[in-house]
């Protein structure tokens, strides 16, 4: 069960389910490895399972015929779906690679509501990973219009040094918007 320590916590510290509840839980979970630069969510999909990375990396892009813009990096266990296609059952506009080989444990849609419905905790997970999401998204535009890219890179510094230390520099650029050049004398100016 040691693949299940991390999003364990998760449950545990979130919702309500009880041991029982999580060992059913845990029970229909997959354990999926896949390869660096596998697409594990392709725009224009539905978002079919619930995804938590258990390790590894994965950039979440949207992309046109143009170019690809990062919009953000998952390095730590947490989840990767994209929750408003995945409660909505729509198409999702997002697309996601792994950066390096990943592990990530995966439910299928309708068996995980089956399940918070039978545990009544469904509307509890649904509302907090909305809120949770809503307000990450509204700090992630408010930054990217107020600040600067250098202002952006000091906060990657401080909040987020694992992206700094594993992500490749171009997909950093990508994500402040700005070319791998741009970065680089950013870079300098800062150390």
């Amino acid at each position: 069960m040691e693949q299940f320590t991390e999003i364990s916590k998760f449950f545990k510290t979130e919702f309500p389910l009880n041991q029982h509840g999580l060992d059913e839980l845990f029970s229909l979970f997959k354990v999926e490895k896949h390869a660096k630069g596998s697409i594990l969510l392709q725009e224009n999909s539905k978002e079919k399972q619930l995804r938590f990375l258990n390790n590894g990396i994965v950039r979440e892009y949207y992309a046109n015929q143009e170019k690809e813009i990062n919009i953000n990096f998952y390095t730590k266990p947490q989840f990767i779906s994209d929750l408003l296609t995945f409660n909505q059952n729509t198409l999702t506009k997002k697309n996601q690679e792994s950066l390096t080989t990943v592990e990530i444990l995966s439910i299928e849609r309708q068996p995980f509501f089956d399940l918070l419905e039978k545990y009544q905790c469904g509307k509890t997970f649904v509302e907090a990973s909305f809120q949770k999401l809503l307000k990450q998204k509204e700090k992630l535009e408010f930054n990217r219009i107020t600040k600067s890219p250098e202002e952006l890179y000091n906060e990657l510094f401080i909040y987020k040094p694992e992206w700094i230390q594993y992500i490749p520099q171009y997909h950093l650029a990508s994500y402040l918007n700005v070319t791998p050049e741009t970065l680089s004398r950013i870079k300098k100016r800062i150390s």
